[in-house]
């Protein structure tokens, strides 16, 4: 397992003062290893899981050659260019059992979909394009290629073959697909542990009675709903003040407990030292200023209990004479050293944004899952942006279409950090990338989409 200055000595112009985020997201891939635990589950409690190992057909799919249309079906070689074809209709092929009779030239069977195609014959003709007079049906020159509308044996899937893959997330297609298969079981990678608390004497809980300069953890909600998405298991250890001994017990129960701890709050210049001391005390802690907008400050590193420094192994639960937090959960497994810890900044935005650039894509490469980044969705833009080059910025953005049918994307308005109503009317981020400069109106932008993500 490297130290967090084994792996900055790995990446080329490290700068932890001016770090791209590109560089961020490079990083954090070479910190975290995915989970190895594993567990059987019933298809209907797999969705969003992880698979553990490839799911293997034990049939085909289709499993055997069938029509694709209600229609006719007849052999293909008897197509000529140019030429109408007429053939007689000798029997009906009905889906769910094979035709037993034979067909010779110049015949063909009436078929509907999903019928097994009768042995000989490879073409099928859509009822609708034929003009039928008794048992005879005649093609129109130039309709067909021989083989057409017909699905054939294992077009799907091929027995014997992978049909989902280790590391794919199982989505509901996946969940049908599986089942289609006749596969009620699939091996998946357990559930990822995340512990999240807020930190800071300003900050409120829901039930607590304003006062002055105090706020309401809103960062709390955020951050359980996007783990929630994810798919994690959420321990809530809520608000810790900015003092020594709840953060070094927080810190120390989330580290037996979580493979991974999420903070908000304490980590930018001029803050309460509180928290970034104890993050140095107990773990491999790097401090950040990321070039980008909003965000920037960050902490990444590895949180450990002084159980796990003496032992390697986790210790059995919270310190002696304490209990455990609301949302707490069993120890993890022996063996692992310690959990990814994620140190995010305290402004609402800030806090969703780094957690869905760096944290998000991190979180799945420690779930197993082979697919970390979000496609990004090109739109013009609706309007000019002002941007410097040197920084990456994420600006929110609602996509939607624009009078000539392309899509367009325009900002919510005020881009402060602290803005969370931008969040709730925007549909995506816009990602301006470093060294991209300003943006002329109908230039094109890269998007990242809250859909399937958030």
């Amino acid at each position: 397992m490297k130290s967090i200055e084994q792996i900055a000595a790995e990446l080329q112009g490290y700068d932890p003062q001016a770090l791209s985020a590109t560089a961020v997201n490079e990083f954090l891939s070479r910190l975290v290893t995915p989970v190895t635990d594993t567990e059987e589950l019933g298809i209907f409690d797999a969705l969003d899981r992880v698979l553990a190992q490839d799911v293997i057909s034990p049939v085909s799919v289709p499993p055997h050659d069938n029509s694709a249309m209600d229609g006719y079906a007849f052999d293909g070689r008897q197509l000529r260019a140019g030429e109408a074809l007429t053939l007689t209709s000798v029997g009906t092929a009905l889906a769910g059992k094979a035709w037993q009779g034979s067909v010779g030239a110049g015949q063909c069977v009436r078929i509907m979909t999903g019928a097994i195609m009768p042995t000989g014959l490879d073409t099928v003709v859509p009822q609708e394009f034929v003009k039928a007079e008794g048992d005879a049906i005649t093609l129109p020159a130039g309709l067909l290629q021989p083989g057409d509308n017909r699905r054939q044996l294992g077009e799907d899937v091929m027995a014997g073959q992978p049909a989902l893959q280790k590391g794919e997330r199982l989505t509901p297609a996946a969940l049908g697909l599986a089942a289609s298969l006749g596969i009620k079981t699939v091996q998946v990678m357990r559930r990822l542990k995340v512990a999240y608390f807020s930190t800071g004497d300003e900050i409120l809980s829901l039930g607590e009675a304003p006062r002055e300069g105090a706020v309401y953890d809103s960062n709390r909600y955020t951050v359980f709903g996007l783990l929630t998405r994810l798919g994690c298991q959420v321990i809530d250890f809520g608000v810790v003040r900015d003092e020594p001994a709840l953060l070094e017990a927080a810190f120390r129960r989330a580290a037996a407990e979580a493979d991974a701890i999420i903070t908000s709050g304490g980590v930018s210049v001029g803050e309460a030292d509180f928290t970034k001391t104890m993050m140095k005390q107990l773990g491999d802690v790097a401090f950040w200023r990321i070039a980008m907008r909003p965000g920037r400050p960050m902490a990444v590193g590895r949180i450990v209990t002084e159980d796990q420094r003496e032992t390697g192994r986790f210790a059995a639960g919270p310190p002696q004479g304490e209990t455990a937090p609301s949302g707490g959960s069993e120890p993890r497994a022996a063996g692992s050293v310690g959990a990814i810890l994620f140190g995010l900044p305290g402004n609402p935005v800030a806090v969703m944004v780094t957690f869905l650039a760096f944290v998000r894509p991190a979180l799945l490469q420690m779930m197993g899952c082979s697919r970390q980044a979000p496609p990004l969705l090109r739109a013009r833009s609706a309007e000019a942006i002002r941007k410097k080059p040197g920084r990456t910025e994420y600006q929110r953005g609602t996509v939607s279409y624009g009078a000539d049918g392309s899509l367009q994307v325009r900002t919510t308005g005020n881009q402060g950090s602290g803005v969370l109503s931008s969040m709730v009317q925007a549909n995506g981020l816009i990602v301006l990338h470093h060294s991209q400069g300003n943006v002329a109106a109908g230039d094109e932008v890269d998007v990242m989409m809250f859909d399937g993500v958030i």
